[in-house]
């Protein structure tokens, strides 16, 4: 009888065993290394400034209320409220105590693509690196470059506002391992150099997605429903549907999203509104070539 206990007593033990080493495998911090980073050149902050306009960093990261180049203090502080809590925007600017001006490239682009901090601990995808994580390396390099040629900011955002379980960050590991890669949203029945380009946009540092697109009761995409409209993730109204089965912009041409982007006009006059207006005015800093890729790869994705 006692033999028998202890041969079930080890079973469970090696069951336990087993089982929390698979737990690790899959929570683990999976960071690129060093090496990943090395060999990409001198950066071109030119470019780098321009990710920075289609990636918006200015919309969460400049001090909430600042205009014209205050803007460009990228100092937190803004509050994101969410379903599973209140996140709190932190300082990315050159700073080298608040901000990340003591950041290696390594440490960054870990951040940017892989959603892990530079103590190696699991970012939250209110930052979005499922989105960032199909950037470009060279993108990522040049956008660094740029950032560290901003004005520095001391200020230090309060700790995010999480009730359990949300506030453990291993578990971020799972929602990883379900939920983030680098592959494209949707497969293309006509994608040209052009489309291409705007699906990396729009999936990429445009990150359009993260607003556009309904989620699961877990924050994941519902990926049936890429760009179909979800509800707006900070509680007021609905962020509407921009596939080309809209009832909105379902009946745009290539050319009316294109200038829309541009001028924040409707093809009806009408302006933009709410949250579109800071993304509006981002991506009218971008090229008019990256605009119209945009609004290429909009008329060519699935409708719902």
């Amino acid at each position: 009888m006692v033999r028998r206990f202890i041969r079930v007593l080890l079973c469970l033990i090696g069951v336990a065993v087993l089982g929390g080493g698979a737990f690790y495998l899959v929570t683990a911090p999976d960071q690129l290394p060093e090496s990943h980073w090395a060999g990409l050149g001198a950066p071109d902050p030119a470019n780098g400034q321009m990710v920075f306009w289609a990636g918006g960093c200015v919309s969460c990261h400049a001090a909430p209320g600042s205009e014209g180049d205050a803007k460009l203090t990228l100092s937190g502080g803004l509050a994101l409220k969410s379903p599973f809590g209140t996140f709190h925007v932190p300082n990315i600017s050159p700073d080298e105590k608040a901000g990340i001006g003591g950041w290696t490239l390594a440490e960054f682009g870990n951040a940017m693509k892989r959603g892990i901090g530079p103590g190696g601990q699991h970012l939250y995808p209110s930052f979005p690196y499922g989105s960032y994580s199909r950037m470009s390396d060279k993108d990522v390099n040049d956008l660094y470059a740029f950032l560290k040629t901003l004005p520095k900011s001391a200020n230090v955002a309060p700790p995010h506002e999480l009730p359990f379980p949300f506030n453990i960050r291993l578990a971020l590991g799972g929602w990883k391992f379900l939920y983030l890669n680098d592959q494209p949203r949707v497969a293309l029945a006509k994608s040209d150099d052009k489309i291409k380009r705007g699906q990396y946009l729009v999936e990429g540092p445009g990150h359009c997605g993260e607003c556009h697109t309904p989620r699961d009761a877990l924050g994941g995409f519902k990926a049936d429903q890429w760009l179909a409209g979800a509800p707006n993730p900070e509680g007021k109204g609905r962020i509407p549907d921009i596939t080309p089965a809209s009832e909105s912009i379902g009946g745009w041409s290539e050319a009316d999203i294109a200038s829309y982007l541009e001028t924040g006009f409707t093809p009806d006059f009408d302006s933009v509104g709410g949250s579109m207006v800071d993304v509006q005015q981002n991506i009218a800093h971008l090229p008019a070539s990256d605009r119209e890729a945009i609004a290429a790869y909009l008329k060519a994705v699935p409708g719902h």
